[in-house]
């Protein structure tokens, strides 16, 4: 299955994975995926998400503002603080000892072996979440749904909007806006058949 993923959408998953590390998220979530999509879209897909404000850049700062590049909040650090541990001396003691980096160069661990082997391809180096494995997945759907022989950056996008969470929903506009994306893509994608 692996071999019928078209080159963006190969890129796409892979530029997933680096945003979602350098947003320092533990994994590859549904809105990485997005925005995947959105870096690596054609010229064609790329205009159907401009039209509606969909823009690289603009998810990657909405993630970054929802992220705090700490895997727990301001409030469970100081929280943490009252109890006499800070998390800079933990991260400075573990980079001591362990190197620089250490806690971002955990090995990811897929546990089911289909996933683990396309990780191992596109050289994730993270581990894929429930719902964005589920997104790959329908992607696979809709293209076997459209006749059509290779996973295409928009198939990946439609099925995005299909198990999309509360924040990729968000950075899409709201339900709404998701179904005149998942509309607009399918027409595109018809119009290509």
């Amino acid at each position: 299955m692996f071999e019928r993923f078209a080159e963006t959408t190969r890129a796409a998953v892979t530029s997933a994975a680096e945003q979602a590390r350098e947003l320092r998220s533990p994994t590859l979530d549904v809105e990485h995926l997005l925005l995947g999509v959105a870096i690596n879209a054609d010229d064609r897909l790329r205009e159907v998400l401009t039209e509606r404000g969909i823009t690289a850049e603009g998810i990657r700062k909405a993630l970054y503002r929802s992220s705090t590049g700490n895997p727990l909040g301001e409030e469970d650090a100081a929280a943490l603080r009252s109890i006499g541990i800070d998390l800079d001396a933990v991260r400075e003691s573990l980079a001591a000892g362990f190197g620089a980096n250490a806690l971002d160069r955990a090995p990811a661990q897929e546990s089911d072996a289909w996933w683990g082997r396309v990780s191992a391809r596109l050289n994730l180096g993270t581990k894929v979440a429930r719902d964005a494995k589920k997104a790959l997945e329908l992607s696979i759907r809709e293209t076997l749904l459209r006749h059509s022989n290779r996973i295409e950056a928009g198939h990946l996008l439609l099925g995005v909007l299909r198990a999309a969470n509360p924040a990729t929903t968000e950075l899409l506009g709201g339900t709404t806006e998701s179904r005149q994306l998942r509309q607009a893509v399918e027409d595109l994608l018809d119009r290509t058949v």
